[in-house]
């Protein structure tokens, strides 16, 4: 599992999502209604959060 923020942001740009705002440190993004919000930047994201991140966009 990915746990690096840049890289997770890369695979949901790929898979079609797109960026629909930023506030502080956290960046939403949006496909087909499903919304994924990804902390970033940060190297080493607890496996837990990358895990609810890879669930959340299916």
């Amino acid at each position: 599992m990915e746990q690096n923020s840049r890289k997770i942001i890369a695979k949901l740009k790929r898979d079609g999502f797109e960026l629909v705002k930023v506030k502080g440190s956290h960046h939403k993004f949006k496909k087909d209604g499903k919304v994924v919000i990804v902390p970033h930047p940060k190297k080493n994201l607890p496996i837990g959060t990358a895990h609810s991140i890879a669930q959340q966009a299916g």
